[in-house]
Formats: C-alpha cells, sequence, structure tokens
C-alpha cells in the first residue's frame, strides 16, 4: 500500500469532505433561516456582522485549503519517495518508528 494514499485517505476522513447533498441541505437550511428574518432589521445586521467575522476568519486560518490545493498537495507527494508495506502492522511499525525520531 502507497504511503501517500493512505496519508490522502487519513487527511480526507478527517477533514470529513461534504457530499453535494449535504452540502445542498445545509444552504437550503441557511437560506430558510435568512428569509425567516429578513424582515427584522436588528437580526439581519447581526447576520452581517457575525458573516464578516467568518469571513476574517476564514481568510486568516492558515489550515484551511481549497480542494485543488489538497490534490495538488496530494499530487505532489506521489513524485516523491514511496514506501510499500506488506501489512497494516508492517505500517504501523513504521509509522511509530517516525514518532521516536
Amino acid at each position: 500500500m502507497h504511503l501517500g494514499t493512505i496519508l490522502a485517505v487519513g487527511i480526507a476522513k478527517t477533514l470529513k469532505v461534504m457530499t453535494a447533498v449535504q452540502l445542498n441541505t445545509m444552504n437550503t437550511e441557511l437560506w430558510q433561516g435568512i428569509g425567516a428574518i429578513a424582515d427584522s432589521e436588528p437580526l439581519m445586521k447581526r447576520l452581517t456582522k457575525y458573516v464578516k467575522k467568518l469571513v476574517k476568519e476564514k481568510e486568516s486560518d492558515p489550515t484551511l485549503m481549497t480542494k485543488e490545493e489538497f490534490f495538488d498537495m496530494i499530487d505532489e507527494a506521489k513524485k516523491g519517495p514511496s514506501k510499500r508495506f506488506a501489512s497494516v502492522e508492517e505500517l504501523d511499525k513504521y509509522i511509530r518508528s517516525l514518532w521516536s525520531l
């Protein structure tokens, strides 16, 4: 098993990539919520202020990356040296040895 592939799968699981259906559901809920408060100026002001805060956080978070950046990183890793493991135990032993460096 290719170490880059194992890492990519692990990272993808960690990122908990949303499916199109989940994203569509979330967008629908967001727009319904906005519609429910659209007639309240104070609530719309609070929402706008909060959205601006979220955008600022996203722009300043160095751990966030686009899908393209993620896959570019995977492609770059594939170009480097690779290791193959005959079993999960062998992979586990290798990873644990890296921690002791």
